[in-house]
């Protein structure tokens, strides 16, 4: 996979071939061939020189770091818009299959097109690095401070402080209104792009990567919703009776949505922060992941050694000596950075890296596994052809480390690995799945209704002014959650997360939280696992790694439902290994909502 900044920044121009091209003898097969192999050439050797500016500029946030970022990209799409137009020659020519999937490849391999017009490109591409950098040194005033992202998340996940959590969550959302004009600009250019492509707009441009027709895949994604709906509904239900206990009426009504600032995440989207809130009454848990990394002597560099040991347990090569020389593994004191976890692919062979700003919790020990999984994927594939160096589709990419973190997550590894001396009986499952299901179950709508809402935006039914009602009405529809207070006439709440300045799609990871419980089972199965799910850890399994390994070594070669097939043995997506995992924790949430009034 390119770096998601990359992906996330990656503009062209593009434009049919004109109508005297076509009037033009129609070309042959080997000449379809030789394009392509040229076009993948040129286009590998591109790469390195953008990827290194992308992570430049991720790394020290400066104007010049900008510049050169914006610059090199813009350049990079003007050759791709070239190969791009001519690809639409051979339209139409009996190829042979691995040809006709390039030629594909390489018209979707823009997140955001630019228009067929001189300038449009450099306009692009530097708005979109401008939004990236506007969120990443986002910082507001606070008690006498200056907060950063990372110093509001901290307060959200610890404090129990009504007012407090909502001064500082309102704090944060306060640096998304100067975004909006760039983002209206950038979906403006970018829906102007993908017509000029021959698709509706950006957000079907988006959902054509899924080897599906764009309207099929948005029914897919309903169908798989619908497989899990209830389950978070009753999780929901739960949830808030248990704030409104905490909080009483005033703060938290035991009807209708929850307060969104009161679950111990900016955005909502994993409730994990607050299982001190939540936990069952009649059990409790043996051990804080947090504590046992602290009285271990855990640093971010043993968190990362750790991820990595968990990935050679299972037969993966050892990271290169330049992954630990080059990676930003905690943040630099001395300037700007993009803080969000990512993991890169520098040269498409061997220069793999992270960019964490690591704290020793629970919640990085789980991202250091999940972001080395991207690293992994890159380099199983390496030896791909560059068009099909990347995931089967994005969702892959993201359920890989998800994956092995379902199983890094268990006390079964725990133990494994000496974080714990004996692994807790089966009296603490309720809440270890509790725990799961406060990040992975409440995850699943947000992961949802985030392109939701850029769908209507790129179809026009959500123009600028209606930004922040549209999101707080999908917000309301999928996850049952209501802003703190009514939000001010300006708000572009949707900025306030990072995807969305940083335009990247999230529906890759709606897909991913699927598709790990999918290939948690299948390895489970192949390991003779028979106990409950939820404490299967496939750490050491080294037959069960070569067959996993395999998949990741098709990469894009082949359509996803393939890739599936080869791990799993299934040709679909199917939610109800997620509802089998968390069965026991429905059945025990199903019995404390009794006589509750659920729904919203």
């Amino acid at each position: 996979m390119k770096s998601q900044l990359l992906a996330a920044t990656a503009v062209a121009l593009f434009a049919f071939a004109p109508a005297s091209a076509q009037a033009l003898a129609k070309p042959t097969p080997a000449e379809a061939k030789a394009f392509v192999d040229k076009a993948e050439a040129d286009l590998a050797a591109f790469n390195q020189y953008v990827a290194k500016s992308a992570w430049v500029r991720a790394t020290y946030i400066t104007e010049d770091t900008q510049w050169l970022e914006a610059k090199a990209t813009a350049e990079q799409n003007e050759l791709t818009a070239r190969y791009a137009r001519e690809a639409a020659k051979y339209d139409g020519v009996a190829v042979d299959p691995v040809t006709a999937r390039k030629l594909k490849l390489l018209k979707l391999f823009l997140v955001s097109p630019a228009p067929n017009r001189p300038g449009a490109a450099g306009e692009l591409a530097t708005i979109a690095t401008r939004l990236d950098s506007t969120y990443s040194a986002g910082k507001f005033q606070y008690g006498g401070k200056t907060l950063s992202l990372n110093d509001a998340e901290e307060i959200l996940a610890k404090s129990r402080d009504p007012a407090e959590l909502k001064a500082v969550w309102e704090g944060w959302h306060s640096i998304a209104p100067q975004m909006r004009g760039d983002y209206a600009k950038l979906a403006q250019l970018s829906n102007e792009g993908a017509r000029d492509l021959g698709f509706k707009d950006t957000g079907a441009l988006w959902r054509s990567n899924y080897d599906m027709d764009p309207d099929g895949f948005a029914a897919e994604t309903d169908r798989l919703w619908s497989q899990v709906e209830p389950f978070y509904r009753n999780l929901h239900c739960y949830v808030r009776g248990q704030l409104n206990d905490r909080y009483g009426d005033a703060v938290q009504p035991r009807k209708g949505p929850i307060r969104a600032d009161l679950l111990g995440n900016m955005w909502a989207q994993q409730w994990g922060n607050i299982y001190d809130v939540v936990q069952p009454k009649t059990a409790s848990s043996s051990y804080s992941l947090d504590k046992l990394l602290v009285s271990k002597g855990y640093d971010p560099v043993k968190m990362v050694k750790t991820g990595e040991s968990f990935y050679t347990s299972i037969g993966i090569s050892p990271l290169p000596e330049t992954f630990w020389q080059r990676s930003m593994i905690t943040r630099p004191k001395d300037r700007e950075v993009v803080c969000h976890a990512s993991a890169w692919d520098l040269d498409d062979r061997d220069d793999v890296r992270i960019k964490m700003c690591t704290k020793v919790d629970a919640d990085d020990f789980y991202t250091v596994h999940h972001e080395l999984g991207h690293n992994v994927y890159q380099r199983a594939y390496k030896d791909q052809p560059f068009l099909f160096k990347n995931g089967a589709n994005d969702g892959f990419h993201e359920a890989i480390g998800d994956f092995v973190g379902l199983s890094a997550l268990t006390p079964t590894y725990l133990q494994q690995i000496g974080l714990l001396d004996k692994a807790p009986g089966a009296d603490e499952d309720i809440p270890f799945l509790l725990k799961m299901a406060l990040d992975k179950i409440a995850f699943l709508p947000f992961g949802l209704m985030v392109d939701r809402w850029r769908w209507e935006v790129f179809s026009g039914e959500a123009g600028p002014e209606r930004y922040n009602d549209e999101w707080w009405k999908l917000r309301l529809k999928y996850q049952g959650l209501a802003p703190p207070a009514p939000r001010p006439a300006d708000a572009f709440d949707p900025a306030a997360k990072y995807h969305v300045p940083a335009n990247v799609p999230y529906t890759r990871y709606f897909l991913a939280h699927i598709y790990q419980f999918q290939f948690h089972r299948a390895a489970c199965n192949q390991i003779g696992w028979k106990g409950p799910l939820h404490r299967c850890s496939v750490y050491g399994e080294q037959e069960m790694g070569k067959k996993f390994n395999a998949m990741l070594e098709m990469g894009a070669s082949r359509p996803w439902p393939e890739a599936m097939a080869a791990f799993t043995g299934e040709k679909g997506a199917d939610a109800s290994a997620v509802t089998a995992y968390f069965k026991p924790l429905n059945d025990w949430l199903t019995v404390q909502n009794k006589g509750e009034s659920c729904g919203w």
